[in-house]
């Protein structure tokens, strides 16, 4: 079967009695369609979809309405790489630079450290619907984000993690498959069972590897821990919360000076949603009856 017609899909399981937490995903068609809304070079993808990756196993870890979005900012030439999601497996995202193609590494794969940069930090936002949302940062370690949510965890969240995440990408620049697992260590487990896990991580052949043989992600969390047992199952998918409606009431914020500035300069006004690249058009009769409303409040 062609990799881009399986769903993606996300397995949260437990091992080793519960002493071992682990998710594994395949976001291929999720990496895909946003690498297509916001033309990502292969670098600029492989490095944005890392990030979507390791955001959509967060996102599973949180519970009912709650969300999180994922700062990656580097001083590489990608700039930044937002990404937004949730316990419900949606997931959308941008990058500052898309246009990022650089020479191949030293081991002939895509130069996401490159890309991303080795100074910089990744913050992460999570609303839990309490009165402050929590935030953690970390700095980069690596720029090559695996390491990175993997200092991330330990730091920020004191869980001892082993993250995977990684995007193949075909001559096109199409996305042939993508994913990755978290493996977190809870407390209880003896040395032998940490050393065990942490030779399997270091052993394991490379995620896009598995992916491109055809392996479900418990398949894929088997190699690590072969006594995983699934708990959940989700679908991952693109999902922006941007229309018509919000998009006015953002353009009601400028206030009515600038509607009328907008409304006399230009025939048409053009507002880009960040996420998906949407375009939402407002011709001056738009934008006259915005200031309407704003007289009428």
């Amino acid at each position: 079967m062609d990799q881009n017609t399986k769903q993606d899909r996300l397995v949260r399981g437990i091992a080793l009695d519960g002493k071992v937490r682990a998710f594994a995903v395949r976001t291929t068609n999720l990496v895909e369609e946003l690498r297509r809304r916001h033309d990502t070079y292969p670098t600029a993808t492989a490095a944005f979809g890392r990030t979507l990756t390791a955001a959509a196993m967060m996102g599973a870890m949180l519970k009912g309405d709650e969300k999180l979005t994922v700062q990656v900012k580097g001083d590489g030439p990608i700039e930044q790489i937002v990404v937004d999601a949730n316990a419900k497996g949606e997931v959308r995202g941008y990058v500052k630079n898309p246009h990022v193609q650089l020479p191949s590494n030293s081991q002939g794969k895509l130069d996401v450290r490159g890309a991303v940069g080795t100074t910089g930090f990744i913050h992460v936002t999570k609303d839990l619907g309490l009165k402050e949302p929590y935030r953690g940062s970390v700095p980069l370690i690596s720029g090559e984000l695996g390491e990175d949510f993997t200092y991330y965890f330990a730091i920020s969240e004191q869980t001892p993690s082993a993250v995977g995440l990684g995007v193949l990408v075909d001559v096109d620049s199409s996305v042939i498959v993508a994913g990755g697992f978290i493996i977190q260590l809870l407390p209880g487990l003896s040395d032998a069972e940490i050393t065990k896990i942490e030779q399997a991580v270091g052993q394991l052949p490379p995620v896009t590897a598995l992916l491109d043989q055809g392996l479900e992600p418990e398949e894929m969390l088997s190699w690590i821990v072969p006594d995983v047992k699934v708990l959940e199952e989700m679908d991952i998918v693109f999902s922006c919360h941007c229309n018509r409606d919000r998009v006015e009431r953002t353009l009601i914020s400028l206030g009515k000076h600038e509607l009328e500035n907008l409304r006399d300069e230009d025939e048409e006004v053009e507002v880009v949603c960040d996420f998906c690249n949407e375009p939402y058009v407002f011709n001056k009769e738009d934008i006259a009856n915005l200031i309407l409303r704003i007289e009428n409040k």
